[in-house]
């Protein structure tokens, strides 16, 4: 099976920003936040420090990744120059994504250099409370005038535009809004992040809130569906019933997988992440194809 892994970030430094303050390297894999508080953030395999686009290569030819979208965001700190700089050099293997703070005076100056100069064709915005834009701005209007601006921008470039909305429950988790404002640019594709971020006991959240964004120019990646449901372990009963209810709304043609990579092996390994889905009943053969690579081949890659 041929597989695609849409979601997938490369770390030149740790320079995160969140809820918890400023997020930086300790060494051995590991990050404090400003709090003290520690976290395991990269596994031996892929760095100690950073995760370089060789590594990910490498891990990449490991375990049968033909291609990695490469997406960035506050937590590990912005990655705009080094992710541009993997997507030349391996360009058969990566593209990816810019990011920018709406909130920046220089905006426009910071999107001219990344859509025109960079050529940037895919954005992504996490909005989150934990570690996005929501976590150190407070609340922001998902229909409001400055994200509005950003999607009406995005929409202008012909921009993939990715988003991440944060758990249930949360400020972020705007889900009518982000409806709204996908309804209004019915042209421009929109990948959702995390299927929705569910964490156990959300299957009314995912059915009632797919439904909403159950639209013709939105995808969802599966990334981290596992990580959300701890401490539920392999083969991830509860993320399972989650695909399945996925697959009965929206469709097998319209969920991507991807990993989460590399955060996500801190706490399990590549192959558990890939095979709940692969040896799982719920997508015949051919809507794996679709899961796995085409998918992603469709709206990321131009396929």
């Amino acid at each position: 099976m041929r597989i695609i892994d849409a979601h997938v970030h490369v770390i030149q430094n740790i320079a995160g920003f969140g809820a918890k303050g400023e997020l930086r390297a300790i060494g051995n894999g590991q990050a404090i936040w400003s709090t003290g508080d520690i976290i395991n953030l990269i596994p031996p395999e892929l760095g100690e420090y950073d995760v370089t686009p060789e590594a990910v290569i490498k891990f990449m030819d490991q375990n049968n990744i033909e291609k990695a979208v490469l997406l960035q965001g506050s937590f590990y700190g912005f990655q705009n120059h080094y992710t541009y700089q993997a997507i030349q050099k391996y360009p058969d293997r990566f593209t990816g994504a810019a990011t920018y703070d709406p909130f920046c005076l220089e905006k426009d100056k910071i999107r001219d250099y990344l859509f025109n100069k960079l050529g940037f064709k895919i954005v992504k915005f996490e909005v989150s409370t934990g570690s996005g834009l929501m976590s150190y701005h407070g609340r922001i209007d998902l229909g409001g005038e400055i994200m509005d601006e950003v999607f009406s921008d995005a929409n202008e470039r012909n921009l993939v535009f990715v988003i991440d909305i944060g758990r249930p429950g949360s400020l972020s988790f705007q889900v009518d809004k982000l409806r709204n404002a996908i309804l209004r640019y019915p042209e421009m594709k929109f990948v959702v992040c995390h299927l929705l971020a569910p964490g156990l006991n959300d299957e009314k959240v995912v059915t009632d809130e797919l439904k909403k964004l159950n639209l013709p120019n939105v995808w969802f990646d599966l990334a981290a569906l596992p990580s959300n449901v701890r401490p539920e372990k392999y083969p991830y009963p509860t993320a399972q019933q989650y695909l399945k209810t996925a697959k009965e709304i929206v469709g097998a043609d319209r969920l991507i997988f991807g990993s989460d990579i590399p955060s996500v092996l801190t706490r399990d390994s590549y192959r558990n992440l890939v095979d709940y889905i692969m040896l799982s009943d719920v997508f015949t053969d051919s809507e794996k194809e679709k899961v796995f690579f085409r998918n992603a081949e469709q709206v990321y890659f131009g396929g």
